[in-house]
């Protein structure tokens, strides 16, 4: 629930603290006082769209700040927590909650959930755990099919949850298959040709038989053979001078008189030098058998082999035009074949997909007449309590029906949902837009959540102005009825009307006042004489006449009858 709200700078309020708490609170004022802004004030904190209008005139930015009472471990927390905020532990299971939410008047805004900055669809996630929001806009909601089904789904319980639950789950999963079946068969076609330039790409790949870095090795053997002749001469060159096959001086042959003439004598330094040199003997005559193997290599080589060499290349080259790199065609060689052998299954696969459909198809039909049968169940019930409820409500010949008919496969079940109320006896029922006044759809509404809150409790509820267009005893029993439901959820209602106002355990005014330039408007929780006096300007606009006052008491006494 929400403990307390705080306004600054909100279309008229210049500044206000609202002490809500548990029960039913009453909020009223003149017209024009701001009431409004209280409601927007708990919808910006709620999540919804900041409107830079609402910004008082002259203010540079209006802020909204609300302290909600919350279960210390529940969704609300772990959703805050997520959201890197976090509750005041109050010692009893309970935490305290900080929410915030500032509008600039160039409508930029800013959002705090937890003492931590959020976006404000962070907000609105907590609004679907915390409170019920219903506005005369509400009344129009309530006339879709969609609301209507539901209001059906949360009285039905658990009964109707498992069973909604079970057939979502069936749903999604016949119309993955249902997708997938016929994704295969639209592209059957273009899968065939896949399958056939895929074949043709494995079969010239598997022909060629490409060996990793074999085209950058042939690279350079071709470059070898293209320059042999110079290569040759370069070799044997060298061949020659380290090995003194030629007629001249060679550098084996210096060496091995070095190392000799060193020998001959005995210094330590010397001697570590004799090694070296015969060290650069031995690896001297190393390159010089490696320089005639590679002459040898060349001289095995001829134009035929460079004539080879290049007709693989130009295999290798084919590949890489056709897959980008030598690896990709290799690559392909590992992953083709079986997704080869994927779409060589399609027919295969379409019948198999095809009885896996049919089958979950069947388990929705089982399903689906589950969730029939458990709504059709709770559309009695509901019937039947919401009537109770709307004889209380001034509407004692009133009969309100819940129809469950035959209706279009989608995520939420095969049932059309109607709500239907006969106004009165021999009338027959009618959909709730049409079989009802704007009054008596109050009522209806009204009576459906107090029905609902029995089964299926919300921690808040707000009630903007839905007693609009209702007077006399049925706005008293609307007033008792707000007053039943405050003993199990926290309730919130702007209203014009004593009868209503009266069964409030918390009644709180919003004030206007005028200093002949801004119009700004506090708000005050009334007691004893000062809310008889709001409780006798409701009635008559005379707050000070006796007659007022005396109805004003005797409708605030009514408050000790509500049970």
């Amino acid at each position: 629930m929400i403990e307390e709200m705080r306004l600054r700078d909100l279309g008229v309020i210049a500044e206000a603290t609202l002490p809500i708490g548990a029960g039913f609170t009453a909020i009223t004022g003149e017209t024009g006082a701001g009431k409004t802004m209280v409601v927007t004030g708990l919808g910006l904190l709620l999540g919804q769209r900041a409107d830079s209008g609402a910004v008082r005139a002259g203010a540079a930015q209006a802020t909204v700040d609300g302290v909600w009472i919350v279960p210390e471990d529940g969704a609300v927390a772990e959703r805050v927590r997520e959201a890197g905020g976090d509750v005041e532990p109050l010692g009893d299971g309970r935490a305290e909650l900080f929410v915030g939410r500032s509008i600039s008047s160039e409508g930029r805004g800013r959002a705090s959930v937890g003492g931590r900055a959020a976006p404000a669809g962070v907000l609105a996630d907590l609004a679907d755990e915390l409170v019920v929001v219903h506005g005369q806009s509400d009344q129009l909601r309530l006339r879709s099919a969609a609301a209507q089904r539901d209001a059906l789904d949360r009285f039905g319980g658990e009964a109707v949850r498992t069973a909604r639950d079970e057939y979502r789950r069936a749903y999604e999963r016949w119309r993955a298959l249902d997708r997938e079946l016929s994704q295969l068969t639209t592209d059957r076609d273009s899968r065939a040709a896949e399958a056939d330039e895929l074949r043709a790409q494995l079969a010239e790949i598997e022909q060629a038989a490409p060996q990793p870095g074999e085209d950058a090795e042939l690279t350079t053997r071709a470059e070898r053979l293209a320059n042999a002749e110079e290569l040759r001469i370069a070799a044997a060159s060298a061949h020659e001078a380290l090995s003194g096959e030629g007629d001249g001086p060679d550098a084996a042959s210096l060496l091995a008189e070095a190392r000799r003439a060193l020998e001959r004598v005995h210094d330590p330094v010397l001697e570590e030098l004799s090694e070296q040199v015969a060290d650069l003997g031995y690896r001297t005559a190393d390159v010089a058998a490696a320089l005639a193997g590679y002459l040898a290599d060349l001289d095995e080589s001829g134009p035929h082999e460079l004539a080879a060499v290049e007709e693989r290349r130009a295999v290798l080259a084919g590949l890489v035009r056709t897959h980008g790199t030598l690896e990709a065609a290799i690559a392909l060689l590992d992953v083709g074949s079986s997704r080869l052998a994927e779409l060589d299954d399609d027919s295969g696969r379409i019948e198999r997909l095809t009885e896996e459909r049919d089958a979950a198809a069947s388990a929705l039909d089982d399903v689906a007449a589950v969730l029939t049968a458990a709504r059709t169940d709770a559309a009695g019930r509901l019937g039947a309590a919401v009537t109770n409820e709307l004889r209380a409500l001034a509407m004692p010949d009133a009969r309100l029906e819940v129809s469950v008919a035959p209706g279009a496969e989608t995520a939420n079940g095969r049932d059309d949902v109607a709500i239907l109320l006969a106004p009165h006896p021999g009338a027959e029922p009618r959909a709730v837009s049409k079989g009802a006044s704007g009054g008596e759809l109050s009522r209806v509404m009204l009576a459906i959540e107090v029905v609902i809150a029995a089964v299926d409790p919300v921690p808040t509820f707000v009630f903007d102005e839905v007693d609009a267009g209702i007077g006399g005893a049925a706005a008293i029993e609307v007033g008792r009825r707000l007053a039943r439901l405050a003993q199990s959820s926290q309730v919130i209602a702007v209203t014009h009307l004593a009868q209503v106002a009266a069964f409030a355990t918390n009644h709180l005014s919003v004030v206007k006042a005028n200093d002949g330039s801004v119009t700004a408007s506090d708000v005050r929780r009334l007691e004893g004489a000062q809310r008889e006096a709001e409780m006798a300007r409701l009635l008559s606009g005379m707050p000070d006449s006796d007659a007022a006052l005396t109805h004003a008491r005797e409708l605030l006494s009514l408050r000790t009858e509500v049970d």
